[in-house]
């Protein structure tokens, strides 16, 4: 297999291995591989588990355990609203 560099890449390459961490361009570039592939198991793995917060959004309203809301700002207020509450009860509460 042959593998053609740009100018720099070739370059962070040969600094890879000045820095004694590898002893051929191989081992650099075996190295990028297992790290892109370790990004794209990590992307796949994130999207997988965002797919399951949507169905358990898309579940909860089906059951409707939603609300309906006119406005970011009404959202807003009642997040901050239900916060201060949980905050307010934990310290009732001693925790």
């Amino acid at each position: 297999m042959e593998i053609i560099l740009t100018p720099e890449l070739e370059n962070l390459v040969n600094r890879k291995i000045q820095s004694g961490r590898y002893n051929s361009p191989s081992e650099v570039v075996r190295e990028g591989l297992l790290l892109l592939k370790r990004e794209e198991d990590l992307k796949k793995l994130q999207v997988e588990e965002l797919r399951g917060e949507v169905q358990k959004g898309i579940d909860a309203i089906k059951q409707g355990n939603s609300k309906t809301y006119n406005s970011a700002d009404e959202m807003v207020e009642n997040i901050i609203s239900e916060a201060r509450a949980e905050f307010e009860a934990g310290k009732t509460n001693g925790k």
